[in-house]
């Protein structure tokens, strides 16, 4: 006798399930691999623009939203979706069961609107499977030890897809979503930007650490912990294209410079010399400011940068900061980042002469950092594009 058939994970972004016949889409999409002998397990976001709908809502009421209000008020977006997807595949002849995060065991940390998962239980999702059913998971939340309804931060439902995927002993995961795999910079920046067949967790976790969006950086971590190799591909591309695989030791061989991402706006906090970074770090996390960036202390000035995209009460953190620090501490939201990601960077000065060459003739006030796989410049957040496009031009189209 054959064993089961084996399991795959399929993640479907807002943007694949925008309306319903895209949710019908999806449902043929699931089908056809389900006909192909797998048994499938589909983690989705909230339909569209749903979820930033939901914080708008809530930030027209308050310019500080309870955290915890926050995250029962957004988990609802992806509940509408499973559901919805649920009896799209019904429709098709297929026995659906849709559940939430916690009810497919997504146990996560305490910590509101950026909760970290600890541990899957996956008991349910195992015995729908073994019943012949397709399970629907609501992506990008969990539940805490203390009961509590959790979210995972934008993105969230990527590592959703990829700790279900490891729980179950998935054959593959699929990352699905409007756009074809990585590419080398955001093609909207860089028309002629091209797609990576394959790429490494380490560059992966390196440019989402530094704002590509394609993938969650908590998710390519996860993957990486647990050896699963991930698949960034379209919705509705071709079923044959496999877009980017992202895992541990790529085929191909690496260039020096794998691809550029960037951030278009950060708040940049400054304290002067001798303040603490402890202090300034109990001032963040309560209110789920994560800094990508730390520059400095002891005795010279001490500056962060913290991503706004995910900040859902910057200007909470604002006047907590004020209020901690008073004059001493100074903002500025108008700076960003462009950063090159490859192995080349640590060990080919060429490149870091190209690159340093091509950030002075778009902003020659540029500010750097350089780490094993990055290098990171921050310059006005207007120059970020041109950055962008100038190193891509330098290190990657005219490759050394």
């Amino acid at each position: 006798m054959s064993g089961p058939a084996p399991i795959v994970v399929h993640k479907y972004g807002g943007s694949s399930l925008a309306t319903l016949d895209k949710v019908r889409a999806v449902a043929e999409r699931i089908a056809a691999t389900v006909q192909r002998g797998y048994r499938v397990v589909a983690v989705v976001s909230a339909m569209g623009k749903t979820t930033d709908g939901l914080l708008d809502k809530a930030k027209s009421l308050s310019s500080n939203p309870n955290p915890r209000e926050l995250d029962m008020l957004v988990s609802t977006g992806e509940r509408v979706s499973t559901a919805l997807l649920a009896i799209a595949l019904d429709e098709l002849g297929q026995r659906a069961v849709s559940f939430t995060g916690s009810q497919s065991g997504i146990i996560t940390n305490t910590r509101h609107n950026r909760a970290r998962i600890v541990e899957v239980r996956p008991y349910r999702v195992h015995d729908e499977l073994d019943d012949g059913k397709i399970v629907i998971v609501a992506g990008y939340q969990g539940v805490s030890y203390s009961r509590e309804i959790t979210t995972l931060g934008r993105g969230g439902t990527d590592t959703t897809a990829v700790a279900l995927a490891a729980a179950l002993g998935a054959e593959y995961c699929e990352i699905c979503s409007d756009v074809d795999g990585v590419y080398t910079a955001d093609p909207r920046v860089v028309p002629d930007a091209k797609r990576l067949d394959a790429v490494s967790h380490e560059e992966m976790i390196a440019l989402a650490r530094h704002g590509a969006k394609v993938l969650n950086q908590d998710c390519v971590e996860y993957a990486s912990q647990q050896g699963v190799a991930i698949f960034a591909k379209s919705t509705f591309g071709a079923r044959d294209d496999t877009g980017t695989v992202v895992r541990v030791n790529p085929a191909s061989e690496a260039p020096a410079v794998t691809a550029i991402a960037q951030r278009r706006q950060l708040l940049e906090v400054e304290l002067p010399a001798g303040s603490s970074p402890a202090q300034l770090m109990r001032t963040l996390t309560p209110l789920g400011a994560l800094p990508s960036g730390l520059l400095g202390g002891g005795t010279r000035p001490l500056r962060v940068a913290i991503p706004t995209a995910d900040a859902h009460r910057l200007e909470a953190l604002e006047s907590a900061l004020k209020t901690e620090f008073g004059d001493a501490v100074t903002m500025r939201r108008d700076r960003g980042t462009v950063t090159a990601v490859g192995p080349g960077l640590g060990e080919r000065p060429e490149v870091l002469t190209e690159a340093f060459a091509a950030a002075t003739e778009v902003d020659a006030s540029f500010e750097t950092s350089l780490g094993p796989l990055a290098l990171t410049f921050t310059v006005a957040s207007e120059a970020v594009d041109d950055l962008v496009r100038a190193l891509h031009a330098a290190l990657i189209t005219n490759a050394l």
